[in-house]
């Protein structure tokens, strides 16, 4: 009876070990990838691991989405951010760097592709123009988002933390809301326009 009891603990072990390491392989293959890499980093990480399976998913969300796109851009970016995720390489802290690089991969295909539900979309003026409107669409990500509008250029910012009220900033915009005012910069060296919510 001891001897089966045994017998029966070591199966069960064995079984949860493997259970964990399936569960923490990401999507790519780990026998193949190079000592030292990004790729080998996330294979020996679960968290890591986990987000590389949960961005697998989201980006055959996205290429559901992205079917009638013109260009196709999708693949194209995707190889593009995987480069960029491997220059994580030369980061001080290379975990927390890849770490960031998934978290905002992630929540830029949910918000370009509206694959979750928008919080809400505010208009701003800016400056008292009627021709210089921004619309902002808030998503609820990890980082929060918003795709803004102006004109005919589109920026994706992610939220920052911030002592002086909610900042998003993006490639070279930027949106500052503090104690009920609005600042947009839309564009690298250009100054900040003042805006308010018109509807």
């Amino acid at each position: 009876m001891k001897v089966g009891w045994v017998v029966f603990t070591v199966i069960a072990s064995c079984v949860l070990v493997y259970t964990q390491a399936e569960s923490a392989q990401p999507s790519f293959d780990c026998s193949a990838v190079e000592t030292g890499s990004m790729e080998a980093l996330i294979c020996q990480d679960e968290a890591l691991s986990a987000l590389d399976n949960r961005l697998a998913d989201v980006y055959r969300q996205a290429t559901a989405k992205a079917t009638n796109e013109h260009p196709p851009v999708l693949k194209a970016e995707q190889r593009g951010w995987i480069k960029g995720r491997n220059d994580c390489w030369k980061a001080d802290d290379q975990r927390q760097c890849v770490e960031g690089e998934y978290q905002r991969r992630i929540a830029e295909l949910q918000a370009k592709y509206a694959l979750i539900q928008s919080t809400g979309t505010v208009f701003y003026r800016c400056d008292d123009h009627p021709g210089s409107e921004v619309i902002a669409t808030y998503y609820p990500t990890e980082p929060p988002s918003l795709i803004a509008e102006r004109g005919d250029s589109v920026s994706l910012m992610f939220q920052q933390e911030t002592d002086w009220g909610l900042r998003y900033v993006g490639r070279n915009e930027s949106l500052w809301e503090e104690q009920g005012e609005v600042r947009v910069t839309w564009g690298y060296g250009t100054h900040a326009l003042k805006c308010k919510v018109y509807k």
